[in-house]
């Protein structure tokens, strides 16, 4: 990795570098990971800390009734857990006949939130300090207020203007009639009370307890499903990850019901092209990218569910060499194309990351999916619910199409690149559909093109969206955009804030030393720490 002085993309931030590092979307919570590792803390204590900050200080982008995922290195070995809940046991497909698609907010969009779960197991398995001490800075925001910063801010008011009418948004979210803004103080003392029964109870009160039956109840008054059986049924997956090497360095994800399979399937036809041959900016090495995410994506909505229910079509013939080796002879240099499925067998965010001293590393996604999510929230508790229900189709036969107990299709992945069998870098790009596409960026700007993680991070990014309708950002050079339009891309600029947007980075990778670098996103309000 070069570590530059001099910057070549807009951010003049450096790399943090430390020995002991965490990296968020916003200060308060990539400090509050840090003062639990001051404490003697490990580097998932410093994670759980910091995501409960997140559902505070961020609640734009997640809350206590957001999933959770995570991928871990212990200092021995590659962890993965799979905390995303499933849809209630009353979701069968007549419950949606008449629609065309599945509800994008309100109460028939959420899905049996698995973030706590998440935080708990992974603190009984690898934690050191106990949960009312790792939540007690998010209490303590949550009690006595935070000081809105200028992203979420922005983010916070858009939300309010869509989901002001959905049960109990606005007597949380939207203190004097109106959403809070930037540099106003912001308090939540439901919110806080919550905070504090989870870590007393472990989680408990989540899943079974006060908590439980105040989430079913809100249900049940506005005729959803949703109910204390679901609830109590919940259990996090230790899934382990799944993965593609390109040269010496190999990518992990979590596997389906995830999207970090389209990374993973991208990196792999990577490998079979010119690629390592061509400069980091020039417009053919976006291309190349382009053309491989637009073939991952057409396999991934073909084929991605719950994975107890892909069949006939596994994860293993999706990452299958051959396969991907095959779908890469579709990449044309001279232009772009528009993909459908292949046929592999024959016959939606926060991010954040910490690392310790002791070289334990982890890489940790936590998401309402869409901007508050569902829109609802439980009276007198500050639980926001996801809308993760949105993921699934309705098509009939679909392996995604909705039904009850499945968990549905998921945009939120961390990620976890080792290095000749060694942790290398535990990173993440939030964004929905530009979480895949933002991970091969990611790991080609810092593994082949040898860029810091500020540098990476720092570059302008772009995203498939469909068709042949690409979306970069407007600090990519215009000769750059003229090209991809010759090879045949229909490119549109967009500003930061539009849409999904370009995500929001945070990335740790391991130094040769043993200590670790650092960058974070200036798309965000974010830094990274470190001692």
């Amino acid at each position: 990795m070069h570590l530059r002085h001099d910057s070549i993309y807009s951010s003049r931030r450096s790399p943090v570098l430390a020995d002991n590092l965490v990296s968020t979307s916003h200060p308060l919570a990539a400090q509050a990971g840090l003062a639990i590792l001051a404490k003697g803390g490990n580097a998932v204590d410093a994670a759980i800390a910091a995501a409960a900050t997140l559902t505070v200080v961020e609640p734009t982008g997640n809350g206590l009734g957001s999933d959770g995922f995570c991928i871990l290195w212990d200092g021995k070995e590659l962890h993965g857990l799979d905390g995303s809940g499933a849809a209630p046991a009353g979701w069968t497909p007549d419950r949606f006949a008449g629609h065309k698609t599945m509800p994008f907010r309100g109460w028939e969009s959420v899905t049996v939130p698995g973030a706590i779960s998440t935080w708990v197991t992974l603190a009984e398995r690898f934690g050191t300090l106990d949960l009312p001490t790792l939540l007690a800075p998010a209490i303590g925001y949550a009690e006595n207020g935070f000081i809105v910063s200028p992203v979420i801010g922005a983010l916070w008011e858009r939300g309010a203007e869509l989901l002001s009418d959905q049960p109990g948004f606005a007597e949380t979210f939207m203190p004097n009639g109106r959403a809070p803004r930037a540099g106003e103080r912001f308090r939540c003392p439901d919110m806080a009370r919550s905070l504090s029964m989870i870590a007393e109870t472990a989680g408990r009160a989540f899943y079974e307890g006060p908590l439980a039956e105040k989430i079913a109840a809100h249900a049940r008054a506005h005729g959803a499903v949703l109910s204390e059986a679901d609830l109590a049924a919940h259990r996090p997956e230790w899934c382990g990850t799944i993965s593609t090497g390109f040269d010496e360095s190999t990518l992990h994800e979590i596997p389906p019901n995830g999207q970090g399979i389209a990374a993973l399937m991208a990196l792999g036809m990577l490998e079979h092209t010119a690629i390592r041959e061509i400069g980091p900016d020039d417009p053919m090495a976006l291309h190349l990218q382009i053309e491989a995410i637009k073939l991952a994506f057409a396999d991934l909505h073909a084929y991605v569910a719950d994975r107890k229910y892909m069949a006939p079509t596994t994860t293993e013939d999706l990452l299958n060499p051959a396969y991907l080796k095959a779908r890469a002879a579709h990449i044309s240099p001279d232009k772009a194309q528009e993909h459908g499925p292949g046929a592999p067998r024959d016959g939606g965010t926060v991010y954040l990351t910490a690392a310790d001293s002791s070289g334990m590393m982890v890489s940790f996604i936590q998401s309402n999916y869409s901007g508050f999510g569902s829109g609802v929230v439980v009276p007198g508790t500050g639980i926001s619910l996801q809308n993760r229900g949105a993921g699934f189709t309705l098509t009939p036969g679909h392996p995604n199409e909705v039904g009850p107990g499945k968990k549905p299709f998921h945009t939120i992945i961390p990620g976890f690149l080792m290095k000749n069998g060694q942790p290398k870098m535990s990173f993440g790009v939030m964004g929905g559909p530009m979480q895949a596409q933002g991970h091969v960026q990611m790991v080609l700007r810092t593994q082949l093109w040898d860029q810091d993680v500020q540098t990476a991070v720092d570059a302008p990014r772009w995203r498939f969206v469909d068709g042949q309708h690409v979306a970069c950002e407007e600090t990519l050079p215009p000769s750059v955009r003229d090209k991809l339009s010759g090879l045949g891309h229909t490119i549109s600029v967009e500003t930061p804030d539009s849409a999904f947007g370009f995500g929001g980075a945070q990335l740790i990778e391991r130094l040769d030393n043993g200590g670790y670098a650092a960058g974070s996103d200036p798309r965000k309000d974010g830094q990274a720490v470190g001692f």
